[in-house]
């Protein structure tokens, strides 16, 4: 049957309402972790904001309270007033002026979208020379990514269970093709380094290894940094 585009429309959003957008609590540590540096009261983007947790965090640091949002969904009932909402199918461009941000951060959004070189192209659009681009997505570089591969068929968050909301995995090798096409420097990366063991999802390495066993083989998700060349 021919998916319409009423129907993935339909799709996305169910995908998007399902999940609300929200991520997981290493995830949101190593981001903030690393926006604590960053330079305060920046213009900060939030690129798939769900519900908003990640940006209520970011107000509570102080790291800056200029903050827009952009998601498929509605604006949260309970957004914080500084806070600009924009509703929008983050497939497509968004609609604000060029160079409007000095970050963009992006937690498990790229995986649930068609077009990972259109979205970057959209965040160089978006950001200011020299501004910064946070992207968050699983690992697949992991133990348990790469034996889901071998005896599933595919990455373990992009099997028959997870989709259509995880629809595009990408490796490092990935994003640093695109970010060298799209206008960005090399990517950094960085890990969770909290990782679920295959078969015992509830049992993470670092647990059985007294927090011994992390980096890429041992991570469920992995952060992508990197900066609008000027």
């Amino acid at each position: 049957m021919t998916v319409t585009h009423d129907n993935l429309n339909k799709m996305r959003m169910a995908s998007a309402e399902s999940s609300q957008g929200i991520s997981g609590e290493p995830i949101y540590q190593t981001v903030l972790n690393y926006l604590k540096g960053i330079h305060p009261n920046c213009e900060l983007l939030e690129y798939g904001a769900g519900i908003g947790n990640l940006l209520k965090m970011i107000i509570a640091l102080g790291i800056t309270e200029n903050i827009t949002a952009a998601d498929i969904i509605p604006s949260p009932v309970q957004l914080p007033r500084q806070v600009r909402w924009i509703q929008s199918d983050l497939n497509y461009p968004i609609g604000v002026p060029d160079n409007s941000f000095d970050v963009i951060v992006s937690t498990e959004v790229i995986e649930h979208l068609e077009n990972p070189r259109a979205t970057f192209r959209e965040f160089h659009r978006i950001l200011r020379p020299g501004g910064k681009l946070v992207v968050t997505t699983p690992n697949q570089e992991s133990i348990r990514a790469f034996v889901s591969l071998l005896f599933g068929g595919h990455f373990v968050a992009f099997r028959d269970p997870c989709y259509p909301a995880h629809i595009t995995a990408l490796l490092r090798k990935d994003f640093q093709r695109i970010c060298h096409e799209t206008g960005f420097d090399s990517p950094q990366f960085v890990y969770t380094n909290v990782g679920s063991i295959p078969k015992l999802t509830f049992i993470h390495w670092q647990q059985v290894s007294f927090n011994m066993l992390k980096g890429r083989l041992f991570s469920d998700n992995v952060m992508v940094i990197t900066n609008k060349q000027y």
